[in-house]
């Protein structure tokens, strides 16, 4: 297929498609098949990677290296009460300039706009390379059959990725003029300390977790974890629930339950806090004579992608574009950047994300417009500079 007959896709158009396919996660509603029909029509060769009940794509044009990737995810969070939005969600509105919708932000918008950026690219030619796509519907959920599989499968296969963009709305207050260069771990904890039940009245027959899990919970959220990390802030655990559920006034507890979940940065790894989490819950044990049982689930540990050639290509091609040079940050959530940094250095850069998760989730579709030539920008920045 020569140049000139891939066709130029039009990024709010297809925005709008998608949101039309209400993908709340875990659920596809075709949001893959329409990908996929639109990235072979642009000659890609597209790979269906199911794992469990989650639909991936992987996609990709060329086999010559460098390997330039563009990573999202089609599921969105659910709606809220539809009667409460503006707009019906999934109808993709546009009034006054600015498209409604659930996924307007987070992220098909970016989606659509990467795509028409390549159409562009390659309305112009080849690049020196290979393009490639990984979309997943599992980002919005507990991200297990998703992008984490697809990456372990790839680079099982020997699949090389040389660079990734991740289109999460990134932008704080204006297009481009923050990138994501790194983000931190998270590790979320569930702690049960066993007693014996028994009358207020005789505690000497009875074993009270409650005050062992409050001594616990205290010595923890008191441990300083560090002092912060080359451009991340200090590390930070936070309890989300202390729960012990006893209705009546004159009964010890039997069991005493909480969560906490902490946010690192690389000063530390998952399995480094579990071991201390679980030496901390061992001297409590020790201590009080009562079981203490935990449980931990590290979701990914935090990463930086080096300020370099990839990262100073995507400034100076924002910059180009929109007039502002974009600001390398670590801070947020986490995103599905997590799992691409073993297989490829990775950043993210999309829309703005004032609105996403909300009720009317909602952009302008001249910022559709914008981030298409600021993807177009970067896309042929890097294989200049490759």
């Amino acid at each position: 297929m020569s140049a000139a007959s891939h066709p130029v896709i039009d990024p709010v158009a297809l925005t709008r498609d998608l949101i039309r396919k209400p993908s709340v996660t875990p659920a596809d509603e075709g949001a893959m098949d329409m990908l996929e029909r639109v990235l072979t029509g642009l000659g890609f060769h597209c790979r269906r990677m199911p794992f469990e009940n989650i639909e991936n794509l992987y996609a990709r044009r060329g086999t010559a290296s460098p390997n330039l990737c563009f990573a999202g995810h089609t599921d969105v969070v659910p709606t809220g009460a539809p009667e409460a939005w503006s707009a019906a969600p999934f109808e993709a509105e546009v009034r006054d300039g600015v498209l409604y919708g659930r996924g307007a932000v987070d992220m098909k918008g970016g989606i659509a706009a990467w795509i028409a950026a390549v159409s562009r690219v390659l309305a112009d030619g080849d690049v020196p390379g290979s393009l490639s796509f990984l979309i997943t519907g599992d980002e919005e959920g507990p991200a297990l059959h998703g992008t984490k599989r697809v990456v372990q499968t790839l680079m099982d296969e020997g699949e090389v990725i040389d660079a990734c963009v991740v289109g999460e709305p990134s932008s704080q207050h204006a297009l481009g003029d923050t990138i994501k260069i790194g983000r931190r771990g998270s590790l979320n904890s569930w702690i049960t300390v066993h007693g014996k039940q028994g009358h207020v009245a005789y505690p000497d027959r009875a074993a009270n977790p409650a005050p062992v899990m409050a001594r616990l919970m205290a010595r923890l959220a008191d441990h300083r974890l560090d002092d912060g990390y080359e451009a991340f802030q200090p590390s930070n655990l936070e309890i989300t629930t202390i729960d012990i559920g006893n209705p009546a006034t004159n009964v010890i507890p039997s069991e005493a339950r909480a969560r906490l979940n902490i946010r690192f940065n690389p000063t530390h790894t998952g399995d480094q806090l579990i071991t201390w989490l679980n030496t901390v819950a061992g001297e409590a044990q020790a201590e009080s004579g009562l079981r203490i049982e935990l449980e931990h689930l590290c979701s990914g540990d935090a990463f930086l992608t080096e300020t370099g050639p990839f990262v100073t290509g995507v400034q100076d091609a924002v910059e180009a574009v929109a007039g502002r040079r974009p600001e390398a940050s670590t801070t947020g959530g986490t995103s599905d950047a997590r799992f691409i940094r073993a297989m490829a250095p990775v950043l993210e850069l999309g829309l703005v994300g004032q609105t996403m998760h909300q009720i009317d989730e909602r952009v302008p579709v001249a910022e559709i417009e914008a981030l298409t030539e600021v993807y177009r920008r970067v896309i042929a920045t890097f294989f200049d500079r490759a």
